[in-house]
C-alpha cells in the first residue's frame, strides 16, 4: 500500500511516516501544502493520501475536492487527520469526497485503519463525532428529500444499514448478525449501489436522512 502525507508540520509528517512504515505501508511522500499535495498526488497516484486542513497554498477541504471530488475521473481515496473536532469541517470534507476524517489524537491504530479502510474503498470516521454528525444531520430539515433506492432493500440489508450507520465495523456487523465478513462486504456493496453512495460515510448519512435511525 502506498500513501502520501500532507501537513505544514514536519514534526506531524514524520510522525505519521513512522506509524506508517512500521504498519508496512509505504509514504511515498510527504509534503507541506496543498499545492504540492495534489501535485505529488496527481504525479505518484498513492493508493491513499492523508491531508491535513490547515496548510499553507491551499487547504485539505480544497485539495480532497480536487484529488477526490464529484465529478473526478479517477479519485484518490483521501483522509482528512486534523486538529479540529469541527462538525462543518467534516461535513465539508465528506461533501468533498473524503473516504475518511480523523482527529490526531485518535491515535495509531485507528490511522493505520482509516488508511486501510479508505484504501479498500470503506470509509472510517472518528467514533466521537460520527454519530453526533449523523444525528444532528437527521435533526435537520432536509432541503431536499433523500433519493429514493434503485432498488427495493432486503430485511438483511436493512440490518446492516442501520449497524453501518451506527458506526459499527464490518467485523462488529458480522458478529452482531451472525453472519461472514464477506457477506458483509457483500451487503454494503449492494446498498451503495442502491442507494448511489460512493463509501459507507454517504450510505449512514442515507440512512439518517431517510429516518431509518430514528
Amino acid at each position: 500500500m502506498r500513501v502520501l502525507v500532507a501537513d505544514d508540520q514536519e514534526m506531524v509528517r514524520s510522525g505519521f511516516r513512522m506509524i506508517l512504515e512500521s504498519a508496512g505501508i509505504e509514504v511515498v511522500a510527504d509534503v507541506g501544502d496543498g499545492r504540492a499535495a495534489i501535485a505529488e498526488a496527481q504525479r505518484l497516484r498513492p493508493d491513499v493520501c492523508l491531508l491535513d486542513i490547515r496548510m499553507p497554498e491551499l487547504d485539505g477541504l480544497e485539495a480532497t475536492r480536487v484529488l477526490a471530488g464529484p465529478g473526478v475521473a479517477d479519485p484518490i481515496p483521501v483522509v482528512i487527520v486534523t486538529t479540529f473536532d469541527l462538525d462543518e469541517y467534516l461535513e465539508e470534507a465528506l461533501a468533498n469526497g473524503a473516504s475518511g476524517f480523523l482527529l490526531k489524537d485518535a491515535g495509531p491504530a485507528l490511522l493505520v485503519e482509516a488508511v486501510q479502510a479508505a484504501a479498500r474503498g470503506d470509509a472510517l470516521v472518528s467514533p466521537s463525532i460520527t454519530v453526533r454528525l449523523l444525528q444532528r444531520l437527521a435533526e435537520q430539515a432536509p432541503t431536499a428529500a433523500p433519493a429514493a433506492p434503485a432498488g427495493e432493500l432486503t430485511e438483511r440489508e436493512e440490518e446492516v444499514l442501520r449497524a453501518a450507520a451506527t458506526g459499527r465495523t464490518n467485523a462488529e456487523i458480522g458478529e452482531d448478525l451472525f453472519i461472514s465478513l464477506s457477506t458483509v462486504k457483500t451487503h454494503l456493496a449492494s446498498l451503495m449501489a442502491k442507494v448511489g453512495a460512493r463509501n459507507r460515510v454517504e450510505l449512514a448519512a442515507w440512512a439518517w436522512s431517510t429516518g431509518r435511525m430514528r
